[in-house]
């Protein structure tokens, strides 16, 4: 157990909320004094504002991140034939999406640095039937989306950027999110920037992609009751929008607070026999995640036991990519097809990040981090020695 005054959390929504909490409970006690519960005003007032702050033309509330997702491929019609070249490495609402359009997903192995989609092997993935790529800004930080968008831009194909975790992170001056045709976003409670429930967004300058988006989110209906297009029920509530409406002004806020927190990680982790998060110069890193990469497979589940003992949880983002999942497996992606997934997705282990951590946590966490590391590093070499 820690000897810490304060526990230890992987994320701490209650200490935020309760510094948050007069605000948030004047704006819901607006919604509920009207009962406008679904597409009240609060939820146009926040799509404004989410628009201005990413400094795009439209934005559009929906249900949560997966559905943004589906209705951004739909609104593109992407379907029954079509491929969408993505990453492995992330969640798996990015290819759930994919594959409920009824098209394929064709994978890219990552970067080893900033585990995002490697820009390098992206031409050589794109086929005929390729109708769109998707790359995930892993982590907080922004895939390498200039290129990315410049080869789709190439080969006539659309760009949906799937920006769950990076909302607020910026590459090469301009916010991630505005790059590509469209971009989704998810507002889970654990986000930077997170709801008191499920909620999500879409972002596009294309008017008439946003009608399609706006339609389809809205079972394919302009006018209630006259319905254009196929579409889904996914509109976002307005308690919801109440909520993020209050955390947006703190957003940049929450950023600069977990880069502090990373910094202190990266000070105090310096000397360890680990791989400390990868910060492209191109671009802000608003940790969403604070990932280390230890060095060999197998090692990860042992510091993990070895942190929970001593209080600290941890959490694996992600434990195995998504081509060697059961439901999303692929007789063109066998075991070894993209190793630098396959391997990262061993080794990573994500340590507590949030708005509240303080400096003599992460002392905390870090110290036994690296004690871990220097008393395995001790115990292998000894083994080595025995056996010379």
């Amino acid at each position: 157990m820690t000897t810490l005054s304060k526990k230890i959390q992987l994320v701490d929504l209650v200490s935020l909320h309760e510094r948050l909490k007069p605000e948030i409970d004047a704006e819901m006690e607006k919604v509920i004094s009207t009962a406008s519960f679904i597409n009240g005003s609060v939820v146009g007032e926040l799509e404004c504002a989410l628009s201005k702050y990413l400094g795009i033309r439209f934005a559009i509330g929906c249900a949560n991140g997966t559905d943004a997702l589906q209705i951004a491929l739909m609104a593109l019609g992407v379907g029954r034939g079509d491929e969408v070249i993505t990453t492995p490495f992330t969640f798996a609402a990015t290819v759930e999406a994919i594959l409920l359009v009824g098209a394929t997903p064709r994978y890219v192995d990552i970067d080893p640095r900033t585990f995002n989609l490697n820009a390098d092997a992206l031409a050589d993935a794109i086929t005929p039937k390729t109708k769109a790529i998707m790359p995930v800004h892993l982590y907080g930080q922004a895939a390498e989306i200039d290129r990315i968008a410049r080869i789709a831009c190439e080969n006539g194909l659309d760009v949906i950027e799937d920006n769950a975790q990076s909302f607020g992170a910026t590459y090469k001056g301009k916010k991630v999110g505005t790059f590509g045709r469209v971009s989704a976003t998810s507002f889970f409670p654990a986000k930077n920037l997170g709801a008191f429930g499920d909620a999500g967004a879409l972002f596009t300058d294309d008017e008439e992609l946003f009608w399609k988006l706006k339609m389809i989110a809205q079972h394919g209906a302009k006018v209630r009751y006259s319905h254009e297009l196929l579409g889904v029920n996914s509109r976002l509530d307005s308690i919801q929008a109440a909520v993020l409406k209050v955390k947006l002004n703190y957003l940049d806020e929450f950023n600069a607070r977990r880069r502090a927190a990373a910094d202190l990680y990266d000070k105090h982790l310096a000397n360890a026999n680990l791989q400390t998060p990868y910060r492209d110069p191109n671009g802000t890193h608003i940790f969403h995640q604070y990932t280390i990469l230890l060095d060999e497979a197998g090692r990860r589940d042992e510091l993990q036991k070895f942190l929970s003992a001593r209080g600290i949880p941890t959490s694996v983002h992600y434990p195995m990519p998504l081509h060697l999942q059961k439901a999303f497996r692929d007789e063109r992606y066998p075991k070894g097809s993209l190793p630098i997934a396959e391997s990262v997705a061993e080794r990573v282990l994500s340590l507590p990040m949030h708005t509240e951590l303080d400096e003599e946590q992460i002392a905390f966490i870090a110290e036994n981090v690296k004690e871990f590391v220097g008393r395995n590093d001790e115990s292998r070499n000894s083994n080595l020695s025995r056996r010379a």
